[in-house]
């Protein structure tokens, strides 16, 4: 899950409700840092650091050195206070700190104690203690358009002071306010992050429809995608669907079968699926020519091709409609993008010794106690383990990708382990002078459950469709505007509904890794905000 201040994403834009919301989801967060045990240290000092810069407009959080840092705003608000107070009986410069404990505020000022030890040395006793030195200047700290909500001392002389949500929203404010209309954070000279990532993410099966389960991996891709590049990274997207194989030539084959020449929906395609797996289970002679149908595909057989392209077609348009419902766009790099990479890749593991035969297939060897990651099957076919091998040669040497990360459900991990592995044994990960490595990781999740703890499906024991969870959250937030008497005409609450009903989708089952509203109001502004920010590292722990 993401947790913090406010990432920039494409198209971001925030008034000042909105805006006000999003900081508050960020305060609320900090319940969250606390339970995890993620403090400022442990998650803002890394990439969030940046995003701090960013919101000060400054490259280093750790110095004051521009009058536009909200630390230096913090500093200039004690200094003003401190002269006040002191009424000119001495010259001093406040130093401020981050609060360590972010129940006791934003930040600490500690300088009543140095500040009253000076005037005691002088002979100055008009504050009795540190504490009463403290307690004035905080009297004295300047409304600066409500900069802070609260202002405390604490202990012998301890500063604490929180800002107002409407302060932080105005600042949120200037981040974004960028000709392009997305928000960027500014980068120090230690930035480590690459220049280029590769996020494989959402990849439905050809020939199915969409379901609830693929809402995770699409939108923490998509999430993983908008931070990466609000911190200047050039992101490809890619949707690995699944397009190739044996179940390609079960359905092919099942469609001829029953001379069942287009005009079929996605929801068809998927029961003639159904359909010819059962029969690929129990006719041999079925499963004879469904195999066949797969070597005709494969070699480029043209009525076989034309078949796969019309189904294709068809499974692509329906996924289509259901990004831009989310507002994503992906480039669609399927299995069968890669077929003809896979024998170069899999020769390439054989010549350094990396991929063996076993048995007839040809396999990879991590060590003794685990099975063999196999890249080809004895029969000579392919397998994901070939795919996921080429792709992963051709995102690192062609697309030159610093940075692969996959997201999909968590019981892959061990099968992308493999594949990482070999990667990195065949010396795919590493530059040819050795001072650059690509970094690989697989973001898992769990599964979608229902309330029982089972894997949620419909009454009839069916997948969820994606695309009609959608429809009903839209639905029932359309019911929602009516019920509330709004002022929207019915276009307009009909568009505001199925906005809503789209983010209320994702929010269901992504906790706060991703927050968006979008409202058409009767002035014609529309607004969006989308608050998240974390250090990768923990993104990816804590998904």
């Amino acid at each position: 899950m993401v947790f913090g201040s406010v990432c920039a994403t494409r198209g971001l834009h925030l008034c000042g409700a909105h805006s006000s919301l999003a900081v508050n989801i960020t305060k609320k967060s900090n319940n969250l840092r606390r339970k995890f045990g993620l403090t400022p240290s442990t998650v803002d000092r890394e990439l969030g650091t940046r995003a701090r810069a960013a919101l000060g407009g400054y490259p280093d959080t750790d110095h004051c050195s521009s009058g536009n840092s909200l630390r230096a705003v913090v500093k200039t608000a004690f200094n003003e206070a401190a002269k006040a107070a002191l009424r000119g009986e001495i010259s001093v410069d406040v130093s401020v700190t981050e609060c360590s404990n972010p129940a006791n505020g934003d930040y600490q000022c500690n300088s009543a104690m140095s500040i009253f030890s000076e005037l005691k040395r002088q002979g100055n006793t008009r504050f009795t203690s540190p504490r009463s030195l403290a307690e004035t200047i905080v009297k004295e700290l300047p409304d600066n358009n409500g900069l802070f909500d609260d202002a405390s001392v604490a202990g012998p002389g301890f500063i604490n002071v929180s800002f107002s949500t409407s302060s932080l929203a105005s600042r949120v404010q200037m981040l974004i306010q960028d000709s392009d209309g997305k928000a960027s954070f500014a980068q120090s000279a230690s930035n480590s992050l690459p220049k280029r990532a590769v996020v494989d993410y959402s990849s439905p099966n050809i020939a199915k429809e969409m379901h609830v389960g693929h809402l995770r991996s699409t939108i923490i891709g998509e999430t993983i995608c908008r931070a990466l590049e609000s911190f200047g990274v050039e992101v490809v997207r890619l949707n690995h669907v699944g397009d190739w194989g044996t179940q390609f030539g079960m359905l092919l084959t099942h469609l001829e079968d029953n001379s069942t020449r287009g005009g079929y929906e996605i929801k068809d395609l998927q029961a003639f699926y159904k359909e010819s797996k059962i029969r690929f289970d129990k006719d041999e002679e079925f499963k004879e020519r469904s195999q066949l149908a797969v070597v005709k595909l494969q070699s480029g057989d043209s009525v076989m091709m034309r078949m796969w392209r019309e189904i294709c077609e068809i499974s692509r348009k329906d996924f289509e409609d259901i990004y831009k419902m989310l507002d994503i766009s992906l480039t669609e790099r399927g299995e069968s993008y890669y077929n003809d990479v896979i024998p170069i890749v899999l020769n390439d593991l054989v010549n350094k010794n990396i991929a063996i035969e076993s048995d007839g297939a040809l396999c990879i060897f991590e060590n003794e106690d685990e099975p063999p990651l196999i890249c080809r099957k004895s029969d000579g076919g392919f397998n994901y383990a070939s795919t996921d091998l080429a792709a992963l040669w051709q995102r690192v040497t062609k697309l030159k990708a610093e940075w692969v990360i996959y997201v999909t459900d968590i019981g892959q991990r061990k099968h992308f382990e493999a594949v990482f592995n070999a990667a990195k044994r065949a010396g795919w990960l590493t530059s040819s002078d050795e001072t650059k490595s690509v970094r690989l990781d697989h973001v898992g999740f769990g599964l979608v459950l229902d309330e029982n703890g089972k894997r949620f499906r419909t009454r009839s024991g069916e997948t969820v469709p994606l695309k009609a969870l959608l429809y009903e959250a839209q639905a029932r937030c359309l019911k929602t505007l009516q019920a509330r008497g709004s002022n929207l005409s019915a276009d307009d609450m009909e568009e505001a509904a199925q906005i809503m009903g789209n983010q209320d989708a994702e929010l269901f089952f992504i906790l706060i890794v991703f927050y968006k509203i979008r409202n058409r109001t009767r002035h014609g502004c529309s607004q969006i905000c989308r608050p998240s920010k974390q250090s990768f590292d923990k993104l990816f722990i804590f998904i």
